[in-house]
This record gives C-alpha cells, structure tokens and sequence, in this order.
C-alpha cells in the first residue's frame, strides 16, 4: 500500500552490518513508510570500517526487491516520488521465484570468451561494449561484469548452469536497467522502463505503432 503522503527520512544513524545488502536493509527497515534518498542510501552502504563507498550498492537494492520479496517503490511505481528517491511502505515480503543459479565455472569462461569480457546488453543494435575493469563513464565506478539470465529470473528460473546459450555478461548499469524491465512479483513486462530507456528511434517505432494501432480503432 503506498503511504498517503511523502514523508522524508532524517535518519543519521551509522550501519555496520556485515554486507552492503544488509546495510541498505537495515536503512529501509528502519525507516518504513518514509521517503529515503540516493544519498542516504549510500551513506548506509558505506563501509563502516574504511569509509569506501561502494560502487554496487544500486544493485543490492534491487536484489532486495527480487531474490529478498521486499516492496521498495521508486518514481516509477509512485508519482510522488523523484528519480533519486525511494520508500518502503511495509514490511510485508512477496513470494518470489525459486533460488537463483548461476553459470559453473566453466561456461562462465565461456562466456567471458563469447564476450570478449566486455558487457553484451544491446541497445539500438549497439553493443555497450564497456570492458571489464574499466570505468564506466555514465555511471561512475570500475565495471565488473556478473552473469544474467537472458530470460529474466522473474519469469524462468531455471536456466541451465551450463548452457552458455541462456546466460549473457552484463555490466552493473545495465543489470540494474534490465531488472527494471520486469516486474519481479508478478513477471509482466514494465513498458513505462522499456521505452525511457530505448533509443529514439525505437521510441519513434513504438509511437508510430501506437498512433496505427489507436486510429484503427476509431
């Protein structure tokens, strides 16, 4: 249930848990039904005891939402709210997919090999390319790439931990974007996420398909 109003978080508390997931955890947990900033959750993530921020703390709050069943709203799912701002509006957890598998070692390298260890994700027909190890110049931070499902997790689980074929190398960034793409509790496709952040002209393909399919209704 999305609260009735915007109420900001003050919170200044320091967190010390274990992990960078734990940490951001302990922040919205602590703060349910409020509204919390991108700066406050990377002061929560910060490591505690060298003061390092870390680069993927975007990726642990995702992983809240779809391997932990937490409802944690973002503009997307409440108007209210403004790019950099997130909320909690209960404690409540979804049921969610069953455990995550990943690529044996094998077909990881396998991957990487496929890959040329760069990120795979395709925008417009242009490969990201972005290498990993390298910095990435829109979001900041050294890349590291992680395998992803190319059915997301959401939707089939069960991809096979040595077929290459069901796995791609994606960077940071571009997990977090396809993450975005579905809806981790119910596995429908979030077009709203799809087309901000397709290419103009797959924006303008999608308008002109809306403006056929509109007229043919009368």
């Amino acid at each position: 249930m999305i609260p009735e109003q915007k109420t900001y978080s003050q919170d200044t508390s320091e967190y010390d848990q274990k992990s960078v997931r734990l940490r951001i955890e302990a922040l919205f947990l602590n703060n349910v039904g409020l509204v919390i900033s991108r700066d406050q959750i990377r002061d929560a993530a910060r490591n505690p005891k060298t003061g390092v921020d870390p680069e993927n703390w975007h990726q642990r709050l995702s992983e809240l939402r779809t391997d932990h069943g937490y409802t944690i709203l973002s503009w997307r799912d409440w108007g209210e709210l403004k790019p950099s701002e997130y909320c909690m509006p209960h404690v409540d957890k979804r049921e969610i997919a069953s455990k995550r598998v990943r690529p044996t070692t094998a077909t990881w390298k396998r991957i990487l090999a496929r890959a040329n260890n760069c990120c795979e994700w395709q925008e417009d027909g242009q490969l990201c390319g972005l290498e990993n190890g390298a910095v990435d110049p829109i979001g900041g931070g050294t890349v590291k790439l992680t395998p992803d499902h190319t059915t997301p997790h959401s939707v089939n689980p069960n991809s096979d931990p040595a077929d290459e074929s069901q796995w791609q190398a994606l960077c940071g960034r571009h997990q977090v974007m396809k993450k975005n793409f579905w809806d981790g509790a119910t596995g429908k496709v979030n077009i709203m996420a799809i087309l901000q952040a397709a290419g103009v002209k797959q924006k303008r393909e999608a308008l002109e398909f809306l403006q056929s399919y509109f007229a043919s209704k009368g």
